[in-house]
């Protein structure tokens, strides 16, 4: 009931990544590579976003789990305020230091026109994008995924119809994929507050005249939020480094890599989904003190999980070429984009316990071993091995695939052992 909505949704949120790259992709590879150089800024924002939003979730269905209502109100009331200024601030702080930071990560010179264009207009509506994040998050702690689902599937859709006008009709290029993207994000906004503040659809209510602010109820959402959000800042600050390494080859190898990530996704949406309701249905459970549910749920969400990812793995081991040939017709993209995908898919299964493990923690209420994993699976391993056989060994750019897959199969067996540890504590 949560994971299907859940991915039904995402599954439209990823047709949008895919025509928006196709799209751009069909101006020039020039605009696929400075929209690749941008996808690490925008998720490090996104990032910060999403971790918060899932302690929101994590905190409000732990209130609703203990029939405390009034405190699950108050927590939804926070995330508004929440997503207002920080909202505002990353805009400021884009506007100030997004072009150095776009040639700190090696976008040449030919092509920062492109890049800095497509992130300045994005960044004057990120405020919008942030509170869908943060309303999404809301309804999702009190298990309503299928207004979110609705509600941002008619905003992608919408995307999609104003990518071609803009980018092609309009002849604004990426910029017009990016004006696309903050319009439809500002709809998407307007209609939560019409669901959420005007027909008050959902159990949570807001009051937000009588707000009242609590230092306890802020705490557990840094609490429980922030140890996520760091470590999917980290994994764009990793796709950044990633960037800055493969452009030693060629800007070709840095398109391959992140069209291969958007593709990455097919597999990333069911992952997500299963595990993203597991901190729904752990909190709730863990608030409710069944022990026994909790154990059962995990286990069972992550078999699940790695099923699917077994089976995406072997699809997207065999048919690699004709996935990354949808995004651009180059063929040096395609040669690396298909030897990415052949390498990563083998590592779908090992995503999935990795997340899911992940996920079932922070609805524990222990949100510090998501970041720790990421920062080992990033950092200690991907990077340092890739820097190690790309700077020292000298090896082609299939070997830094090779340090991603090695990554992803060591830390998983860490985040298991971690779930399994704490289990046995509070079980």
């Amino acid at each position: 009931m949560l994971t299907l909505p859940m991915l039904a949704g995402m599954m439209v949120q990823t047709l949008y990544l895919f025509v928006d790259m196709i799209f751009v992709g069909m101006v020039s590879a020039d605009a696929l590579t400075a929209l690749s150089f941008n996808l690490p800024i925008v998720f490090f924002g996104l990032g910060l976003m999403f971790g918060l939003g899932s302690g929101v979730t994590a905190v409000i269905a732990q209130f609703i789990g203990g029939n405390d209502k009034k405190n699950a109100d108050n927590c939804a009331e926070h995330a508004v305020i929440l997503g207002i200024i920080l909202g505002t601030l990353i805009t400021a702080a884009g506007l100030k230091w997004g072009r150095p930071l776009l040639i700190l990560l090696g976008v040449s010179d030919d092509i920062l026109y492109l890049a800095w264009g497509y992130l300045k207009v994005l960044l004057w509506g990120y405020i919008f994008i942030v509170l869908s994040v943060f309303f999404r998050s809301v309804l999702s702690g009190e298990g309503d995924v299928k207004t979110p689902m609705i509600i941002q599937g008619s905003g992608t859709v919408l995307n999609m119809i104003l990518d071609p006008i803009f980018i092609f009709y309009l002849d604004m290029g990426v910029e017009g994929a990016a004006l696309a993207t903050v319009i439809s994000q500002v709809i998407v906004t307007l209609i939560f507050i019409y669901f959420l503040f005007v027909k008050e659809h959902a159990y949570i209510t807001f009051a937000m005249k009588d707000f009242k602010f609590s230092n306890s109820i802020i705490q557990r959402i840094f609490k429980l939020g922030l140890p996520a959000s760091f470590s999917l800042i980290l994994m764009s600050f990793g796709s950044g480094i990633f960037n800055r390494i493969l452009v030693t080859f060629s800007n070709d190898a840095v398109a391959a890599y992140q069209v291969g990530s958007r593709i990455d996704h097919l597999f990333i949406m069911p992952a997500i989904s299963i595990s993203t309701s597991l901190v729904t249905l752990v909190g709730m459970f863990y608030g409710a003190k069944r022990m026994d549910l909790v154990k059962n749920i995990i286990y069972y969400g992550m078999s699940r999980a790695a099923f699917i990812g077994f089976g995406i793995g072997v699809i997207f081991f065999i048919f690699p070429p004709q996935l990354v040939t949808m995004f651009s017709r180059d063929s040096e993209i395609i040669e690396m984009g298909a030897g990415y995908l052949r390498a990563i898919a083998c590592s779908y299964p090992f995503i999935a316990v990795s997340m899911t493990c992940g996920r079932s923690l922070q609805g524990l209420g222990n949100a510090v071993p998501m970041l720790v994993i990421t920062f080992l699976r990033v950092f200690l391993f991907s990077l340092v091995l890739a820097s190690i056989f790309v700077f020292w060994m000298g090896k082609p750019v299939e070997w830094v695939w090779y340090a991603i897959l090695t990554s992803m199969i060591a830390t998983a067996g860490i985040a298991f052992w971690w779930l399994r540890s704490t289990l046995k504590k509070v079980i």
